[in-house]
């Protein structure tokens, strides 16, 4: 191939690229029956020069989800207690087994003498009480009940016992090597450790059910406990009314622990994950996650840099084959976290043979587009082919032999 030719390739693939309308990827993950949702592994430091915050609390951390990006972090590895924050595992594990059909809302369960037992907030649960698993998960995502959660734990696994093992299989799996569960409410137990960003992995494992949605919105509930008696529930996240996009979160506080919360908001296509550890009182916590969440939407954006099936300009030349050419397409979707303002530096590579030799299947890999960001590669998008081309002179001879048997 001239050396002219390939250089009008490349020069069009990049014009395409960077003049078409691409739209963001889709990261929805099924739920898989053994193993827990699958989370972002989150990167070990911030993803861009962006001014630091300093935040009065003993942990921290702040992460796009979509693609487990780090905006902030302040000690995001040191293992302390978390208290009821511990509940996000707990409600992970009942999301899931609502997913895999091994329970459902309208489940009945009894409450144990060791449920109803339970300290700390609680939604004042009886022994030999009847509750749907529906009024347990919503009395642990809004009231942070921690009769509710033992009761969870021994509905889905027979006891509080086998649920932390299970609980700590969870994390292993996903990726939470700074953890150790000891119990499913978060109440002080020796042992029990965690990290900021560990709790942000399992907060965005969570995330990633639509059914927690049904709950983590509600200000104000009750529960009825069928024998006259009614409990208020208030959303324990205040951020659900004060803060703009939040729609989900965990709070917890101990003398130990200190106040924390795992916090969540949405604006318009961007999603963020604030977790705050070890704030000095229970207001001070809601303030930390809201100066980091002003943070991440006041200087980041989701950017849209690809969509598969995109038509590559020009054809790759094919040498031997029935075709001098063939059309070339972009297989993978991409949408990068950028700086605001910094869409310009995001650059598209095109890395194409000068030629390729036939035949050529159809979806055939034939080259890449490296995205590069600040000179460095952070992702590469397939290029592949979108027609096939045979050999030169093959379909005459596959015909031949097709009449000869009279095929």
């Amino acid at each position: 191939m001239k050396p002219r030719k390939a250089l009008c390739l490349l020069l069009a693939l990049v014009h395409l690229l960077s003049g078409a309308a691409l739209m963001e990827v889709d990261l929805t993950t099924p739920v898989p029956t053994q193993a827990p949702a699958a989370a972002p592994e989150l990167s070990a430091a911030p993803l861009l020069d962006a001014p630091p915050i300093a935040l009065s609390c003993a942990a921290a951390i702040l992460v796009e989800p979509e693609s487990g990006q780090v905006l902030f972090e302040q000690n995001a590895d040191v293992a302390r207690p978390v208290a009821s924050v511990t509940k996000v595992m707990t409600i992970l594990l009942a999301l899931e087994a609502l997913a895999e059909g091994r329970v459902s809302l309208e489940d009945e369960f009894v409450v144990s003498e060791a449920a109803a037992g339970m300290g700390g907030s609680q939604v004042l649960l009886d022994v030999g009480e009847v509750q749907p698993f529906s009024v347990l998960l919503k009395s642990t995502i809004v009231g942070s009940a921690n009769d509710a959660s033992v009761a969870i734990a021994e509905a889905l696994y027979g006891s509080e016992t086998v649920f932390v093992e299970r609980m700590n299989e969870c994390a292993r799996q996903l990726g939470m090597t700074n953890t150790n569960f000891v119990n499913c409410t978060g109440l002080p137990a020796e042992g029990q450790q965690t990290t900021a960003r560990d709790v942000a992995v399992m907060t965005i494992a969570m995330l990633q059910h639509p059914q927690y949605f049904e709950f983590s919105g509600v200000w104000l509930d009750e529960v009825d406990h069928g024998d006259g008696r009614i409990t208020q529930l208030t959303n324990t996240n205040k951020l659900i009314r004060l803060y703009e996009g939040c729609d989900g979160g965990k709070t917890g506080s101990t003398t130990e622990a200190g106040y924390c919360i795992s916090a969540t908001a949405k604006r318009g296509d961007m999603r963020l994950v604030a977790v705050v550890l070890g704030a000095d009182t229970g207001s001070e916590r809601f303030d930390i996650a809201t100066e980091m969440l002003d943070y991440g939407f006041a200087h980041y954006r989701l950017y849209p840099v690809a969509e598969r099936g995109t038509k590559v300009r020009g054809e790759l030349p094919v040498t031997g084959g029935d075709s001098e050419g063939v059309p070339l397409a972009l297989d993978g979707d991409l949408t990068l976290l950028i700086q605001k303002g910094d869409e310009q530096g995001v650059q598209l590579v095109p890395s194409l043979p000068e030629s390729i030799e036939a035949p050529v299947a159809a979806g055939q890999e034939v080259g890449s587009v490296e995205v590069v960001v600040g000179g460095r590669v952070v992702a590469r998008i397939p290029v592949i082919a979108t027609q096939e081309v045979t050999a030169k002179g093959l379909k005459n001879a596959i015909g031949r032999v097709l009449k000869f048997w009279g095929l």
